[in-house]
């Protein structure tokens, strides 16, 4: 245990200054990635898995299956022509 670093000296984070809030001189990663347009694209695509699962397991009513399904391929399409992969950095 001898080998452990001393308390507040954590390797790549700045001690911070009196009377500030340790979070603030780290500022650290992103909370999240991506365009707001790619989290629309994706919500899309879950809303449309989500009510494609429900249809199933709820009958199944094939109407709201195929609007799920609908709801997919628009968000997967919304996703690709806004270049959805490209947002990872």
């Amino acid at each position: 245990m001898a080998d452990q670093v001393s308390p507040g000296a954590v390797a790549g984070r700045p001690e911070a200054a009196p009377g500030t809030h340790p979070a603030a001189a780290d500022s650290g990663p992103e909370t999240f990635h991506g365009r707001g347009v790619s989290w629309v694209a994706v919500s899309i695509i879950m809303a449309g898995f989500l009510a494609g699962g429900i249809a199933l397991v709820a009958g199944p009513l094939w109407w709201l299956f195929w609007v799920g399904a609908g709801l997919a391929v628009v968000g997967g399409l919304l996703g690709m022509s806004t270049h959805i992969m490209d947002d990872w950095y």
